[in-house]
């Protein structure tokens, strides 16, 4: 199983990788700058390169930079827009150095000015950003659907993917707090859930998943994310989900309210049920 946590980059890759390694996690998830700011490190080359080796001799393997949360693709200022493509291409940029590294970020929101607008203006970016060039593949979040979030359904996003003119390196990071917070019901139908996302989107798009477990019920639109197994999903699922054949090979990533402390526990715990369901 590949499985870690959200960890912080302040200190470098290097640092991140032994942190992952300390508490039983072959990859993880970072934000690429400050996530409510714009702020970024100057990249440290020989920071990458210790790291690559380091993350070879250890197992480490596919780990998903975060954009900050202060981008929005489809917000209705131009100048957010555009401060939304320079970040994400600098980030691409950045990421070139990581070989198999992906990069996930939150559609947006369309503040009052329609899905359909919100989309194109996403597609834009998306579109623009491709013909700079990289390598890295992009991840679509699935959204609780707050407020006005476009990925709030599976739709949404398939029109996202079906107006990028090259989607080669595009898929999807579903949120299990998310979906659940947008009405999909991961704990009692994950089958249809995933045969509806197989409809929509294509299963061979979701790449990621973020596991978090959820402060509020099935369909609030709330999206507050809680320990794996004291939400309203509950370990149970969380098990159903990491051991799933359609789900099992991909990286998981835990956002969950937790020190490392935390996440060593919890990576500990989806380990052990996994494997004695599997047995």
């Amino acid at each position: 199983m590949r499985i870690g946590c959200h960890l912080s980059s302040s200190k470098g890759y290097l640092a991140m990788g032994k942190e992952a390694v300390k508490i039983g996690a072959n990859t993880f998830q970072f934000f690429t700058r400050n996530p409510r700011g714009a702020k970024a490190k100057q990249l440290d080359l020989a920071d990458v390169e210790q790291y690559l080796e380091f993350a070879k001799e250890h197992g480490i393997a596919q780990i998903l930079a975060h954009a900050p949360y202060t981008l929005n693709a489809c917000a209705k200022d131009c100048d957010l827009r555009r401060f939304a493509y320079e970040t994400m291409c600098d980030d691409l940029k950045r990421l070139a150095h990581i070989p198999g590294a992906m990069y996930n970020f939150h559609p947006g929101s369309h503040v009052k000015q329609g899905a359909q607008a919100g989309i194109s203006y996403i597609c834009d970016l998306l579109n623009r950003m491709n013909e700079q060039g990289h390598e890295t593949t992009i991840l679509l979040e699935t959204m609780a659907g707050k407020g006005t979030e476009i990925g709030r359904s599976f739709e949404e996003l398939r029109a996202v993917i079906d107006q990028v003119e090259d989607s080669r390196r595009l898929g999807v990071c579903l949120d299990t707090c998310h979906v659940f917070d947008g009405g999909y019901d991961i704990v009692n139908d994950l089958d249809a859930v995933l045969k509806e996302f197989d409809q929509a989107i294509g299963i061979k798009r979701l790449m990621a998943i973020h596991l978090n477990d959820s402060k509020n019920p099935l369909g609030s639109h709330k999206d507050r994310h809680e320990k794996i197994g004291e939400g309203e999903i509950g370990l149970a699922a969380f098990v159903s989900i990491v051991t799933h054949p359609k789900l099992r090979q991909l990286p998981f990533y835990l956002e969950t309210p937790n020190d490392l402390d935390g996440y060593q526990r919890e990576i500990a715990l989806l380990r052990e049920k996994a494997e004695h369901e599997e047995a």
